[in-house]
């Protein structure tokens, strides 16, 4: 019995110590590899001995305990992160495998190289249940689109050196050259590209004079303006819609007439109100309309041309405030509601700023001496350069306002520079009238608006309460003897104009409103319309009862009876009167 139980020490000792050994060369494989003995509880590798079955016990590992720590491990590694989608056991044997293929030189030192390689070749593009990602890049496309600026024309070179005198475009760069100097203007790349977009403009236009009017911004997207002048008789003329109407024979005619008789005697009382006469929109090349605007998002894009201005368009735009989209489509959502889309009113406000902020040293134009005398009385719409012009110091023309004078026609509350009066009819209309003055009334005479005139100085300005129109500055105090004179619009903020010596120039970077000294007040809809006033001719009777028809009745059978009674008795008296 103490054989048989020494027998089974034995045997106990033997694989104790079997395990013993094999613990102890898994320990020094792990040594040899990870350069330090068994795993501590603190390191990553602790979890697959469970407490109890280290190399160190007393007792033999169960082995369904280690294969369930084995899977639970394995189970960890294999989780996907949240944010890549990779998980670390797919991604340690992948680059096992790729150090084993390759089998580097130092792979311990490049391992985190190699791990992100594996990484970015495992990389897939990110795409949206929605909307998948652009494989265009926004940088890569405006290069696309800027690309068309920078080439050139077949005989573009021959060109520009037979005509580099008499050139439209004008210097883009030089103008922002001394708007730098002030503190103003865009990046040098947008200035130059813009210069390459009105190059482009005058290419394809017949135009005779070009400008960077300046930028207006939008919520969407900006506005990058030209003011172009077209050459005499180049410009489009819009084609007037005429409404024609088939002729009718007389006995059509004869018809209707009785026909609208009919419908007259039937018909209820009709209002007498006649709205106001329309306003007409002055003359390409003349007033508000002097003037063609381009317009694009960037450069690079197409130049739109705006429509012309309307005085219904211009007088509405005063009575609202509305920021810009960028897109020329977008409807105008205002009350009083707007006569047109985002075009025509980004067109109104150019105009307001134009005839409000575009001012030139005095004495830089005069008047043409070659004017009749209905213009010399009425107001002057033409000026030109002054080929004796002696430009001022720049303390002059920053000390007064009265060295600045505005070159643009202002806007008169009609919505026009030149009045007009609604009720000038032409001979023709007059001579009809004369037959129907003594049924019509004449209606009271509106009297003629009068705005300044053209270079009127600056002083003359109105300000806004305390704050005066203009401020004036040098640009830079240091260096007196080369500074520029800049002024800024209190009145229309992102306005701004600079001289000298002979060279000026006016500008506007803003968002196209105009200054509010308090809030915004929008107007407010007109009050309801009373009723139609009730009268014998409008208002409906009281149907009568059936006692009051009953009483009717025979007080009118008593009427006729009276009646016929009185017949018979002048009858009686008359045939006496014959037998006597």
């Amino acid at each position: 019995m103490y054989q048989s139980y020494a027998v089974g020490l034995d045997e106990t000792q033997e694989s104790k110590s079997a395990y013993q050994t094999y613990a102890v060369g898994q320990d020094a494989y792990q040594a040899s590899e990870s350069g330090h003995g068994p795993y501590q509880p603190h390191e990553p590798g602790y979890g697959l001995y469970q407490p109890g079955y280290g190399p160190y016990d007393d007792q033999i590992p169960d082995p369904k305990s280690r294969m369930l720590a084995i899977q639970n491990a394995k189970a960890y590694l294999l989780k996907s992160s949240t944010t890549s989608g990779l998980n670390l056991y797919d991604h340690l044997a992948n680059v096992l495998t790729k150090v084993l293929d390759e089998q580097p030189t130092n792979a311990a030192d490049i391992i985190e190289n190699i791990s992100k390689d594996v990484k970015w070749a495992q990389f897939q593009k990110k795409m949206d249940t929605l909307q998948d990602e652009h494989d265009i890049l926004p940088t890569f496309e405006a290069a696309e689109k800027r690309k068309a600026l920078f080439l050139k024309g077949n005989g573009e070179d021959e060109e520009l050196e037979e005509e580099i005198g008499e050139t439209p475009l004008p210097n883009v760069m030089e103008m922002a050259f001394y708007f730098e100097q002030t503190g103003i203007g865009l990046s040098k790349d947008e200035f130059y590209h813009i210069f390459l977009a009105l190059k482009k403009l005058i290419s394809g236009q017949p135009i005779q004079s070009c400008r960077f009017w300046g930028k207006i911004l939008g919520l969407e997207m900006n506005y990058i303006i030209a003011e172009v002048q077209y050459l005499e008789g180049e410009e489009e003329t819009e084609e007037e819609e005429i409404s024609e109407e088939g002729g009718k024979e007389m006995g059509e005619i004869e018809a209707e007439d009785e026909d609208e008789e009919k419908e007259k005697e039937d018909e209820p009382p009709k209002s007498t109100y006649q709205p106001p006469p329309a306003i007409p929109k002055e003359q390409n090349g003349t007033g508000a309309n002097k003037y063609v605007y381009f317009v694009c998002n960037e450069p690079g894009k197409p130049w739109v041309k705006l429509p012309p201005v309307t005085p219904a368009q211009i007088v509405c735009a005063r009575k609202i405030k509305k920021f810009f989209t960028g897109r020329l489509d977008a409807p105008i959502m205002s009350f009083p509601p707007f006569p047109g889309n985002e075009a025509n009113y980004l067109r109104a406000q150019i105009a307001r700023i134009s005839a409000g902020t575009h001012i030139s040293p005095i004495g830089f134009y005069q008047f043409s001496e070659e004017e009749t005398d209905e213009e010399e009385e009425g107001e002057r719409a033409t000026y030109e350069e002054n080929p004796d012009f002696q430009p001022l110091s720049v303390d002059e023309m920053v000390d007064s306002l009265s060295t600045w004078v505005h070159h643009t026609q202002s806007i008169l509350k009609q919505g026009r520079c030149a009045w007009f009066n609604p009720f000038q009819k032409s001979e023709e209309e007059e001579e009809e009238e004369e037959e129907e003055e003594e049924n019509t009334e004449e209606p009271d005479e509106i009297q003629q608006e009068i705005g300044p005139p053209l270079l009127t100085p600056l002083s003359e300005d109105e300000g806004i309460q305390n704050i005066p129109a203009w401020t004036a500055q040098p640009s830079t105090n240091l260096i007196p003897q080369h500074a520029v004179a800049v002024l800024r619009s209190n009145r229309w903020p992102g306005a701004y104009a600079f001289t000298s010596g002979k060279k000026f120039g006016n500008i506007y970077f803003g968002w196209g409103h105009k200054y509010i000294p308090g809030n915004h007040n929008p107007t407010l809809p007109p009050p309801v319309q009373g009723e139609y006033p009730s009268g014998p001719e409008t208002t409906e009777t009281r149907d009568p009862t059936l006692e009051e028809e009953l009483a009717f009745k025979a007080a009118k059978e008593e009427a006729l009876a009276a009646a016929e009674e009185e017949e018979d008795e002048e009858d009686i008296e008359d045939e006496e009167e014959e037998d006597d």
